[in-house]
């Protein structure tokens, strides 16, 4: 079993990204500047965005982050979304979700430029993936693509499991697996609705969980030499932790890895490379090679 190093191999993609801005700046271009709006306080949100802020220090762009309370109007939010698309420094924009139930998330989401959006959820971005053309890609899929690649992972002719239909990662996971030049897997999608997800998950040299359910993964549902790409992120209370509680992934890590040909814990492995992906989508909108 190997443990596929997320945090290691994001530290790398950002020190190359780095080296790359520099390059920029030294032939007399701007640095890439990322802007964030954070609506409310909720922990997991403000820590998300806070290592989004430290990416972008580490890469070595400008950052921007608007902050707003919960009782912020949607009318509000959606003209500081039009400011920052029309201004000519801001290259990438986010919105950190979840947003307050007053406020409609993919109206926001599709009043982002599509140019800018580094997140990859505006519906032109969702739709250019899916046919095969060049767009911004959801962060966390994106992410676990370049884990395959980095590792090495054979994924042409698996079959892969997806469990999830998330438009952030099941949807578009499932999109990257399944097309020729990406995973060219033999893909299946899993949800809530589905009947024997274990005899499924058994048939899988590939399962990619991404249900937000703690320890979902059982041994009884890996077959041996089973790649395992655990998404799952739960805070799940724990005493012992400075916190009061840990990060839980979807997959029984203590008695799935000894089956496993590679496995990504939780936490330090795909969510260091989720913020990674934000960063090369950014650097991507920079310097204009996705969008001419």
């Amino acid at each position: 079993m190997q443990l596929i190093d997320g945090k290691q191999t994001a530290a790398a993609i950002k020190a190359e990204i780095a080296k790359e801005v520099e390059t920029l700046v030294n032939s007399g271009l701007r640095r890439p500047c990322l802007a964030a709006i954070l609506v409310g306080h909720d922990g997991g949100s403000e820590t998300y965005v806070a290592n989004k802020v430290k990416a972008c220090e580490v890469c070595g762009f400008k950052s921007i982050l608007v902050r707003y309370e919960e009782t912020v109007s949607e009318e509000e939010l959606l003209q500081k979304v039009k400011e920052l698309n029309e201004d000519t420094g801001v290259d990438g924009i986010i919105v950190q979700l979840p947003l307050p139930k007053h406020i409609s998330e993919q109206k926001v989401i599709e009043t982002i430029d599509y140019h800018k959006d580094v997140d990859g959820f505006h519906p032109i971005n969702v739709g250019r993936m899916a046919i095969g053309l060049p767009a911004f890609v959801s962060a966390t899929p994106k992410g676990i693509m370049e884990l395959f690649k980095r590792y090495g992972i054979a994924t042409s002719g698996k079959t892969c499991v997806v469990l999830g239909r998330s438009n952030i990662v099941g949807k578009p996971m499932a999109q990257l697996m399944l097309q020729k030049d990406k995973g060219d897997s033999t893909v299946i999608v899993c949800h809530s609705h589905t009947k024997d997800i274990k005899a499924f998950c058994r048939q899988a040299d590939i399962i990619i969980a991404a249900l937000g359910q703690p320890d979902f993964v059982t041994a009884d549902m890996v077959k041996p030499g089973a790649v395992i790409i655990d998404v799952g992120t739960t805070r799940v209370p724990d005493a012992t932790k400075k916190k009061g509680f840990r990060l839980n992934g979807d997959v029984k890590f203590d008695e799935v890895a000894p089956l496993c040909s590679y496995i990504s814990p939780v936490p330090g492995g795909v969510g260091p490379m989720t913020i990674c992906s934000l960063m090369q989508n950014t650097l991507l909108a920079a310097t204009h090679k996705l969008y001419k």
